[in-house]
């Protein structure tokens, strides 16, 4: 589960995607219908990565109670956060247990609900699989393709190349122009 460039702008609904930084801020696409917009520097953006939940003990990353939701749904979809609020919290209760009943909310329960929901539908919860070193070799030879236009080669049977200057020693002063 990577979470990385996903954030979420206090007073818009939904989650985003981070496409680019600007001097003023930054161009987010919606992942809910894909637009993009500006995301300025007077907005309140949290990046779901710094985001954690109270619990009994320490507090609890997000990525590990979105975690928790998804092995209690087997990766399905959860609950629908508009559901009543008797109902979310037993819900949330099941799928973590160690949440500060306290401390956490209703509405917090009903924003990580949609997250869940909104991230589940992208795929974005999905455990990203390791790559073997042949996959890690092949992407970089492509990244290196597409940044200088062509493919390096690496060729084991060249040998090195002796010139007729190779042959020529250097004296070892050095001529300045100055008498």
């Amino acid at each position: 589960m990577d979470l990385s460039g996903i954030i979420s702008i206090a007073g818009m609904s939904g989650l985003y995607k981070v496409i680019a930084q600007t001097k003023n801020g930054l161009i987010v696409e919606s992942l809910i219908d894909k637009k993009r917009i500006p995301a300025y520097s007077t907005h309140r953006v949290s990046a779901l990565e710094d985001v954690s939940m109270y619990s009994t003990g320490d507090d609890v990353a997000l990525k590990e109670v979105l975690q928790k939701l998804y092995d209690k749904e087997k990766g399905g979809p959860g609950i629908n956060h508009k559901s009543p609020d008797a109902e979310l919290r037993s819900y949330f209760k099941t799928a973590f247990a160690e949440y500060d009943e306290e401390r956490v909310h209703t509405s917090d329960i009903k924003k990580v609900l949609s997250w869940y929901n909104i991230l589940q539908k992208e795929g974005l919860l999905e455990k990203k699989e390791e790559k073997t070193e042949d996959e890690k070799a092949k992407v970089k030879a492509s990244a290196e393709t597409k940044s200088t236009g062509k493919a390096k080669v690496k060729d084991t049977n060249t040998k090195p190349v002796k010139t007729a200057s190779s042959k020529v020693k250097t004296q070892g002063v050095r001529k300045t122009g100055v008498a």
